[in-house]
């Protein structure tokens, strides 16, 4: 069968397939979907057996998909189908520290996004979920279906132990890179973090994450890359080698603190419905260190970055976003390119490549001062 292409909901009703082994909860996604004039609900199915003979005799455009199912989870189907049928995949995930270790697995596999299931006797919980849902469902309809890409082989820990990652610590930085990501960004941000060296410049990273995944998120980036990756704290060093991930519903902003810089959280009101939101840390570098910071915004829908690149750029930072082509929604780049905020559009691969030299150049202009 042939894959769904991108852009149908412009053109007519998105079929959904609903996938989950609770009679409650596909009762529950069926109203809910249900009730959107341009999604149709073409079936559900109880495990993935059901769901493989559906696929095949409704060809969905979306699959709606539980992590955990009896007879054979929800990864081992993800993996099958993006071998056999790529479609685009919203995950259903728990809240528990597993369900969000497999749902950031799912990601990897080539799933487009995922929420996470709400609690069903709160009224106010299922409103916030239904639009949740529904918004996500039409987005992955029109997302980039992409082949799940393989991990580098990961640090050699006989050659970098733990320690040897830590020995960057007291160096002072001038330079700090921020990454701002929302939908695909998972994924997009490993294949930029796992070619990068240990002696990158300091990282600070807005990805679109709800309360809970992000400390897994950093746990899975640090096990795979020869930085220090780490859910941020407030008041940490940004230093080099290490990478602070924003928890889910915190803001992270970079202040200074004489010739340092440390992480601040903050739990001000969602910016443009994001908290954490790109644009409030993109904010904070263009006040803080001006020409001196990096500015990259990746895969992600929305406009959430684009005017604090736009404020970035117009201090003198250097400014980078992820290409149409390499990006699962194109909505955050592409808002921050017409909006003129962006000097380089470049492939995801590129721009570790040019993260890497401008260390470099960074490393030799040191050595030459000293």
């Amino acid at each position: 069968m042939k894959p769904a292409e991108p852009g149908v909901a412009a053109s007519r009703r998105i079929k959904v397939l609903i996938v989950d082994d609770s009679a409650l909860v596909r009762a529950l996604l069926t109203r809910i979907l249900g009730s959107d004039a341009t999604l149709q609900v073409v079936g559900t199915a109880p495990d993935a057996f059901i769901a493989r003979e559906k696929i095949k005799a409704l060809n969905p455009d979306v699959l709606t998909l539980d992590v955990e199912m009896p007879r054979m989870d929800g990864l081992q189907f993800l993996r099958n189908l993006m071998r056999l049928r790529p479609m685009p995949v919203v995950m259903c995930s728990s809240v528990t520290g597993r369900g969000a270790d497999v749902t950031l697995a799912a990601l990897e596999l080539g799933a487009i996004d995922f929420v996470t299931k709400p609690r069903i006797d709160v009224a106010h919980a299922i409103e916030a979920y239904a639009a949740e849902l529904i918004a996500k469902v039409k987005l992955a309809a029109m997302a980039k279906v992409v082949a799940p890409y393989p991990r580098l082989p990961g640090p050699n820990h006989s050659d970098h132990p733990h320690h040897a990652r830590q020995a960057l610590q007291y160096r002072s930085s001038d330079r700090i890179v921020a990454i701002g990501a929302s939908t695909g960004g998972t994924e997009a941000i490993r294949r930029l973090l796992e070619r990068l060296p240990p002696d990158a410049p300091g990282i600070v990273i807005a990805q679109h994450l709800p309360r809970g995944f992000s400390a897994p998120f950093a746990a899975r980036l640090d096990a795979g890359t020869l930085l220090r990756v780490r859910e941020a704290e407030d008041g940490a060093l940004i230093l080099p080698g290490q990478v602070h991930i924003a928890p889910g519903d915190r803001h992270l902003l970079v202040a200074r603190d004489g010739a340092r810089y440390r992480c601040c959280l903050s739990r001000e009101p969602a910016v443009n419905g994001q908290r954490p939101s790109v644009d409030v840390l993109f904010g904070s570098m263009a006040q803080q260190l001006g020409q001196n910071g990096i500015g990259v915004i990746l895969t992600g829908m929305g406009r959430d970055g684009a005017r604090g690149l736009r404020r970035m750029r117009d201090c003198g930072a250097l400014t980078i976003a992820q290409d149409e082509s390499s990006s699962v929604v194109w909505g955050m780049p592409g808002a921050a390119v017409a909006l003129g905020g962006v000097q380089r559009v470049l492939p995801i691969e590129q721009i570790a490549a040019d993260l890497a030299t401008i260390d470099e150049t960074e490393a030799e202009r040191r050595a030459a001062g000293s």
